[in-house]
């Protein structure tokens, strides 16, 4: 099962990679454009999809690496039960807020799916298409966040240490 979790956050992390080349591309397609004189309508709406689908496939490899942003002024006070409790109690919230987060994403996705929604750009691009990007990386955290409540209650997470991140 963890080869399994691991793998999927790597694809993910993959995947939010290959968005970025995307952003590069279209960047570059821009420019070019200008430079020669063609026309390359919609790449400002693509770039910009092409960021979202980053952020959002980026999540849960960043938080598996221990790399998102945590308050740690009350987590560096605590010690022993008092921890365990508070990392227990964040990573619950959490657990549940991206649950919530990663339902109402697919919604939406499927929502525009089934309403043939398009963009308003000159693109016309269907929004089902970039927002499966938001409801994939979503559901990914989400299951992240179970992955790292589960290993917390079992006693086998490896939390970030408090102390490092008072010097970043």
């Amino acid at each position: 099962m963890r080869k399994m979790l691991d793998t999927l956050y790597a694809a993910s992390a993959w995947l939010a990679g290959i968005c970025m080349v995307g952003v590069l591309v279209m960047v570059l397609l821009t420019v070019l454009s200008r430079l020669f004189g063609f026309s390359a309508p919609g790449t400002d709406a693509y770039a910009g999809y092409a960021m979202a689908g980053a952020g959002f496939m980026a999540l849960s490899n960043t938080l598996k690496q221990g790399e998102h942003i945590r308050v740690t002024l009350v987590l560096g006070m605590l010690k022993g039960r008092a921890l365990k409790a508070a990392e227990v109690i964040a990573l619950g919230i959490a657990t549940v807020l991206s649950g919530f987060l990663a339902f109402y994403s697919a919604h939406l996705t499927w929502q525009s799916w089934e309403i043939d929604d398009i963009s308003v750009g000159i693109d016309a691009t269907p929004m089902w298409i970039p927002q499966v990007f938001m409801a994939l990386g979503t559901l990914v955290f989400f299951i992240a966040f179970c992955d790292e409540l589960v290993l917390e209650l079992l006693g086998q997470r490896k939390a970030p240490d408090v102390k490092d991140a008072h010097h970043e």
